[in-house]
């Protein structure tokens, strides 16, 4: 879930991410005798991240697994493949997060994670970090925001903000719909913010498989960041599994 459009930097250890992978790691240990295990697949017509396509209109194979304790704390990891600038030879992304989540009330729940992006097949380093929090709502609105210094694998500042909500119909079907803003201090000359939205049904085919079908859109500053082939509006299609 990363980028297009970059700037090459000099290779670091990100201190602040190895530290949180440690306490995670040491959490998760503590629990490991009421630890849960889940994971998740699915066969997409164009991996969209953000408003974006990370495989300029292709189809992506994507998978991760999820550990988490009863104290809250988890650990996961997420593939896909990717298609970027041919000169970085891109064609793999994994994510790494450590977080915790849980119930505040009865209604209100939250998620605070720790992610790291790696491109492990790049000639240049596009790996970035990013700290994560989602607050929610009855299970059906949330607020996300994420925050980076180093922003889409660049040296510049970056804040994601995204409102969502989701609307079940019956048992089967359902309504996905969020709008994201993305501040990319100083990443490009063109423009240093843009705006997408996303609106998805939901068929619930045979448990545990969903069909889903998502109208994406960005405003043209997307499209004068990373250009008209990568932003504007597509639509998508994936078959996905949890479990």
């Amino acid at each position: 879930m990363s980028l297009h459009f970059f700037r090459a930097r000099e290779a670091s250890v990100p201190l602040l991410f190895a530290a949180c992978s440690g306490i995670g790691l040491l959490a998760l240990g503590s629990q490991a005798n009421a630890t849960t295990l889940s994971g998740n697949a699915a066969l997409t017509s164009d991996y969209v991240w953000r408003g974006t396509t990370q495989t300029r209109g292709d189809a992506a194979v994507q998978a991760g697994f999820k550990l988490a304790g009863d104290s809250g704390f988890y650990g996961s990891a997420w593939g896909s493949n990717v298609e970027f600038a041919p000169d970085t030879h891109a064609s793999s992304e994994l994510d790494f997060t450590i977080g915790w989540a849980g119930a505040l009330s009865d209604k209100w729940a939250l998620d605070v994670n720790l992610l790291r992006y790696q491109y492990p097949s790049t000639t240049v380093d596009l790996n970035w970090t990013e700290l994560n929090g989602t607050l929610t709502y009855d299970s059906n609105y949330w607020l996300s925001m994420g925050y980076s210094t180093e922003a889409l694998g660049g040296e510049e500042d970056g804040l994601y903000t995204q409102v969502g909500a989701r609307f079940p119909i019956n048992d089967v079907f359902r309504l996905e719909g969020a709008v994201g803003y993305y501040l990319l201090d100083g990443y490009s000359a063109a423009a240093d913010n843009y705006l997408h939205g996303q609106l998805s049904a939901v068929w619930a085919v045979n448990a545990p498989l969903e069909l889903r079908v998502t109208a994406h859109a960005t405003d043209t500053n997307a499209e004068q960041i990373f250009g008209k082939d990568l932003a504007g509006n597509r639509i998508e299609a994936a078959l996905q599994a949890t479990f």
